[in-house]
């Protein structure tokens, strides 16, 4: 299998799994860099899956289906622009003769979903595959635009406990912008300032930093991390917030929503 990261707009990216012939996108805000993609390598559309509602994720859908007839899955309690197979939590389906899983992963949105697909053999390696939209992301988490703390840390927990091998393919390369938060946060964690050193080289070569994996994110994202000695002390000092867990997180939350 082969996994592609598409950039759209300023900041996203339509990630496309193929096998040499057939292929499945994730989230396509917009259809001309999945075309393009698909020509170039001559691929056929096989199927489209969308994680939730926003525009820059469910854009070029209609105009994809329309151009090469690829069916649509979308989750099941969102309102979305178009008709599909809606999904939602246990849900199995079998594409690209692939086993994979629907999450629901509540937070960013009200009835977001993730997609995991359980064993991918990219490069020589196999490890499960983590389509998260934009609940996780590299060193950071989405904002919560329709849900809660509880319902987003739950989420992210949930993801958290996939194997630390799952490739984590966000939906935005927003991830040196969050290490410099994360380093604020946590400023002694010798393993995020070895990563951070990482994605600006792979920036500046103009390679993307995703996939990650989620045992780099164990080590380095403060959102995972909320129960952490140094980033509860640091969230804690920063907020005046109560030393719980559910706490510290909508702290952290509200103190990136305000970060420069």
């Amino acid at each position: 299998m082969n996994l592609c990261a598409l950039p759209a707009f300023a900041d996203n990216y339509l990630w496309l799994l193929h096998d040499g012939r057939r292929a499945i996108v994730i989230d396509p805000g917009e259809a001309a860099p999945v075309l393009e993609a698909l020509a170039a390598a001559s691929l056929k559309l096989d199927a489209i899956l969308v994680t939730h509602h926003h525009a820059d994720h469910t854009g070029g859908v209609a105009e994809l289906r329309q151009r090469t007839g690829a069916p649509v899955w979308g989750p099941a309690r969102e309102v979305l622009p178009f008709d599909c197979t809606r999904v939602g939590e246990g849900d199995r389906l079998s594409l690209l003769g692939l086993e994979w899983q629907v999450l629901e992963v509540p937070g960013h949105t009200a009835h977001h979903v993730a997609y995991v697909c359980e064993a991918v053999t990219l490069a020589g390696q196999t490890a499960p595959v983590l389509f998260c939209g934009d609940t996780l992301f590299s060193a950071g988490c989405g904002r919560l635009f329709e849900g809660t703390p509880r319902q987003m840390q739950d989420s992210l927990d949930r993801l958290s406990a996939l194997p630390g091998n799952t490739q984590v393919c966000c939906a935005h390369e927003y991830t040196l912008s969050n290490l410099r938060f994360a380093r604020e946060v946590d400023p002694a964690n010798a393993a995020l300032a070895a990563h951070e050193q990482r994605c600006i080289a792979q920036r500046g070569q103009l390679l993307p930093t995703l996939p990650s994996t989620l045992e780099v994110e164990r080590q380095i994202n403060p959102f995972l991390r909320c129960d952490d000695a140094a980033v509860m002390r640091s969230v804690v000092a920063h907020s005046g917030c109560p030393p719980d867990r559910l706490s510290v997180f909508a702290a952290l939350r509200s103190w990136k929503n305000s970060h420069r």
